[in-house]
């Protein structure tokens, strides 16, 4: 030991700064946030009505995509024409509408518009191809016993959803979530539809390019010039780009550019190859059986069931996103047993009226609200004024979906990312540097976008899916299942999440966080955005609520 002179002060040592940054610790510069403070309106705040309604008409015209794509890609194959197709677009504007104010005022209530849900594609696809080599006097007669057939098949598979729903199975399930799950399934939500984006945009690169470039230079730097360029572009900037690059297609088309090239880019490119405007007739009201008497298959309506538990699983995780980006807490179990349940009666409307495929939410809308800072759920409930004016004055309608499809993935493109990147933020409720957590988002990421394409190349290949029996139904199910990247990173994000080291890492995978908005009385702000009107629990069972 050495001795000290006590006649002299001890100086302390000096403090040496450490070598790296890295090695100390220090505050967090960005904690995380429960809500974004970017939105100008959230679930409960509105626009001025002017506002409301040009951006309740761009809801309209983002929806209105996907529902002529797919209208467009059964049609034909089931032998309609083209009156035929313009019917269904019709049909499907409608139930969209009636499904939407169901949603947002008995539902999650949250500003998400309901819209067709390309989950159905594969057992619908069945249906089709069963009918294929059957006699009919006719291809409209083929038609119309396809619709018949699907109308039937969703009929009975939509109390599959009823019960899951109003059983509140859906919600206990959805109890075994923590956001290390809810992080893999957002993202794979605006992720699992890139075929949806920039392939499509490259089928005609001329009109969909720009487009893409136009939308974010317009939305994103333009509204940076003033203060009051800012709102206008921000908020109106995809109806502007829209009309610019939708009149370049219309003056390509008029000057021949399009005349000695193949089919496929006339269909996609040109502006007068959809021909619903002269087919669609200018006042028709979609109404109960208007194909005939619903035809009854087990066959088909097992295959229908999974596309039903699909809708359920890609609609699940669109409302998480819808609730970030309309400021709302995410939405509590009880609240999406309701809301799987409606969504189910709503699949009953569809194969009452003779819709082609069932309804989810649509997860280009909620990208929407991202898009313009607006999450008001009054503006999406507009959106369905223009959803059945525009379903019943077909002619009308019928000028706006001859937008060339490019024109919508280029759109698809931005709006989809940003669903994708409204996933990523739950993982700030999560402990990032986690080892347990990593591995398990990743492996749910990769395997919720490897195993869709996998079982999509492999169909387009051989002409089915890789299950392949005796079994029809049995097919359709896991083929509808497999397909979608939703279902898969939820189904092995929740099986890994809750069995490795689940009760010692309840803090590290946010459950502090989570558990409260998940229970009834949990947080005082569930609700706030999810209670029903007081009138509606004095008609409905408490039970189902």
């Amino acid at each position: 030991m050495v001795e000290t002179n006590q006649s002299q002060p001890v100086v302390p040592p000096p403090v040496v700064p450490p070598p790296s940054s890295l090695s100390a610790p220090r505050a967090s510069t960005f904690p995380p946030q429960e809500q974004l403070h970017q939105l100008d309106f959230c679930i409960h705040s509105n626009p001025s009505w002017p506002e409301s309604f040009l951006l309740a008409f761009q809801h309209y015209i983002v929806m209105l995509g996907t529902t002529v794509m797919i209208a467009s890609f059964l049609v034909p194959q089931m032998g309609g024409s083209h009156g035929d197709k313009a019917h269904v677009i019709q049909t499907l504007l409608f139930m969209g509408g009636v499904n939407t104010l169901l949603q947002t005022f008995l539902g999650t209530r949250l500003p998400t518009v309901m819209g067709a849900s390309y989950s159905f594609v594969i057992p619908v696809m069945s249906i089709i191809n069963d009918f294929n080599d059957s006699t009919f006097q006719n291809e409209h007669e083929r038609f119309t016993h396809t619709m018949r057939t699907i109308q039937g098949s969703l009929i009975i598979s939509s109390f599959f959803n009823i019960l899951i729903g109003y059983s509140k199975a859906w919600g206990n399930f959805t109890r075994f979530f923590s956001p290390v799950v809810v992080v893999p399934v957002v993202c794979v939500v605006g992720l699992g539809l890139f075929e949806r984006g920039f392939p499509q945009v490259g089928h005609c690169m001329e009109i969909g390019l720009p487009m893409l470039i136009l939308l974010v230079i317009c939305q994103q730097y333009l509204k940076r010039i003033n203060k009051s360029a800012h709102a206008v572009f921000e908020r109106f900037a995809l109806l502007f780009c829209i009309a610019i690059v939708w009149a370049f297609a219309a003056i390509l088309t008029v000057s021949g550019a399009y005349t000695d090239v193949r089919e496929q880019t006339k269909i996609n490119c040109r502006t007068d190859r959809s021909y619903l405007i002269s087919s669609a007739p200018w006042i028709r009201i979609p109404y109960p059986f208007q194909w005939g008497a619903p035809i009854f298959r087990a066959s088909h309506v097992f295959g229908m069931m999974g596309a039903a538990f699909v809708s359920s699983s890609e609609s699940t995780g669109t409302y998480f996103a819808a609730a970030r980006l309309a400021g709302a807490t995410p939405p509590p179990a009880h609240v999406l047993s309701r809301s799987i349940g409606l969504q189910g009666i709503g699949m009953l409307l569809d194969g009452i009226f003779g819709a082609a495929v069932g309804t989810t939410a649509s997860v280009e809308n909620v990208g929407l609200l991202g898009l313009t800072h607006v999450g008001s759920r009054r503006v999406v409930q507009i959106s369905t004024a223009f959803m059945i004016f525009f379903s019943i004055f077909g002619k009308f309608g019928a000028f706006f979906a001859s937008i060339p499809f490019p024109i919508f993935s280029a759109i698809y493109c931005v709006l989809f990312g940003l669903i994708a990147a409204v996933g990523i933020s739950f993982i700030q409720f999560t402990n990032n540097n986690s080892m347990r957590n990593l591995y398990i988002l990743g492996l749910s990421l990769f395997l919720g976008i490897s195993i869709p394409r996998y079982f999509i190349e492999y169909s387009s290949s051989a002409g089915h899916g890789p299950v392949k029996t005796s079994g029809g139904w049995f097919n359709d199910i896991w083929n509808s299942i497999f397909t979608s990247a939703p279902t898969v990173a939820m189904l092995v994000g929740t099986l890994l999440d809750n069995t490795l080291d689940a009760m010692r890492t309840a803090d590290d995978r946010g459950l502090p966080w989570w558990v409260p908005f998940q229970m009834r009385k949990g947080d005082m702000r569930n609700e706030e955005f999810y209670n029903l009107p007081l009138r509606i629990h004095e008609f409905v069972p408490t039970r189902f609520l």
